[in-house]
């Protein structure tokens, strides 16, 4: 990562291995994360991503080297866990449980889950204790995986698709409050999703993947400078081609758009219209052909 943090980094992955039978899950991913970063683990599916997860988090066995806030996952993970709170699809919750349960579960596994402060953000909701799962809105449970997850002084957040099912108001309402309520730069938030725009506001790095391979590294400030696509006509595609475009797709009219790394804006403002692509146009752009 290109960030400008000093000291050790929060997951240092080197050469990271994982095969399933037939199928190479991570194939010598390397990647490096820095604290008090938001990172977006952005790929399609099977491309690693939950792999990835796993390995940082202990849950599978591995081949290369994992450094994760000084320790190693396969032989310290019970040490590393009292640092790490990990939380997958946040619609997902038994529907038998009431929110009290839910508050003592999570107080009984998590060494560092305040209780208070979780019953200071439910008591602006409309949530009562007594409730069961099946009797809350998503909304609702979205809220109260909020409280769970802001109550714990985890130093690295670990998030699995989690607003997988919920509709966009409810996706929105937890990337922001994630942000606004629980967020500082002591704490390193790591999130793999596919659904590119709804968190790219929030992230400070980004890391593509790409079967099994980070095929993208960059700090989002670093995203505008480096990469430019470029609106041309017909008479000047193959002048563009000749800079290496690492993309390419055809509008009607004989217009085509192509994605440059690293050519200077200005060389290509002389062969067309210019602007900076947003991450779904990266994330198009470099996995393209993946879902064929």
């Amino acid at each position: 990562m290109s960030a400008a943090t000093t000291g050790a980094p929060v997951i240092q992955a080197r050469g990271l291995r994982k095969a399933y039978r037939t199928k190479l899950a991570l194939d010598g991913a390397n990647f490096r994360i820095e604290a008090g970063r938001i990172v977006g683990l952005i790929g399609p599916n099977g491309a690693g991503k939950t792999t990835a997860l796993k390995a940082v988090l202990g849950l599978i066995p591995f081949e290369g080297e994992l450094d994760v806030l000084g320790r190693d996952p396969r032989t310290e993970r019970d040490d590393l866990m009292r640092d790490v709170c990990f939380i997958a699809d946040v619609a997902v919750l038994p529907r038998w449980m009431r929110v009290r349960e839910a508050i003592d579960f999570v107080a009984g596994v998590h060494p560092r889950f305040d209780r208070a402060r979780c019953e200071r953000f439910l008591s602006n909701t409309q949530l009562n204790p007594k409730q069961r799962v099946r009797e809350l809105s998503k909304g609702m449970i979205v809220q109260l995986h909020l409280a769970l997850v802001m109550a714990i002084d985890a130093r690295l957040l670990v998030l699995d698709e989690p607003t997988l099912g919920l509709d966009i108001l409810y996706r929105k309402q937890f990337y922001q409050r994630l942000l606004e309520d629980y967020f500082d730069d002591q704490k390193t938030i790591v999130i793999t999703t596919h659904q590119v725009e709804e968190i790219e506001h929030i992230l400070t790095d980004v890391m593509f993947i790409r079967d099994g391979k980070v095929v993208l590294d960059a700090a989002m400030e670093d995203l505008g400078g480096r990469f430019t696509e470029l609106l041309v006509n017909a008479d000047q595609a193959e002048a563009a081609r000749r800079l290496g475009p690492v993309d390419e797709r055809s509008l009607p009219f004989g217009k085509t758009v192509m994605l440059f790394d690293g050519v200077p804006q200005a060389t290509l403002s002389a062969l067309g219209e210019t602007r900076t692509p947003g991450l779904a146009d990266l994330f198009v752009a470099t996995m393209r052909g993946t879902y064929a």
